[in-house]
């Protein structure tokens, strides 16, 4: 009967981990290619091809560039914010978008939160100057 039991272990051979065959090796399948059965969301994108495919809601500041350094010139170079807010609101009105008059996130209309970012993206460019605050001025560049 000794021999039916394990000596590292005292069980029964039959019930020992150690008197077991060894189990023979799992084959590893590699998986299956993945196959896309839908379309994807989003369309690989054409280089030159407008990448917006919905109407703007709104006025973009790209848009509103040209008016600003245009009404800056036309009155010597400087007007006080809100001066240019009225004339621009002039020229440009009927231009502008359903959604422009829509109060911003800062309670302003949209239209002249993207003249704002139009006057910063003007001085990064060098156009209009920092200067004063509440003052837009053209630099001797732009003039």
């Amino acid at each position: 009967m000794a021999e039916d039991y394990c000596e590292l272990c005292d069980l029964p051979l039959s019930q020992c981990v150690h008197g077991q065959p060894k189990p023979a090796p799992v084959e590893k399948k590699a998986p299956a290619p993945r196959v896309r059965t839908t379309t994807p969301r989003t369309p690989a994108r054409v280089p030159g091809t407008p990448t917006r495919s919905a109407p703007r809601r709104w006025t973009s500041p790209e848009e509103l560039k040209a008016p600003i350094v245009a009404l800056l010139q036309e009155s010597g170079g400087e007007l006080p914010a809100d001066d240019v807010f009225g004339e621009l609101e002039e020229r440009i009105g009927e231009q502008l978008r359903a959604g422009d008059r829509e109060p911003s996130p800062q309670g302003e209309p949209r239209w002249q939160l993207a003249a704002r970012k139009a006057r910063r993206a003007l001085q990064d460019e060098g156009l209009v100057e920092a200067g004063t605050p509440g003052v837009w001025r053209l630099s001797p560049r732009a003039r």
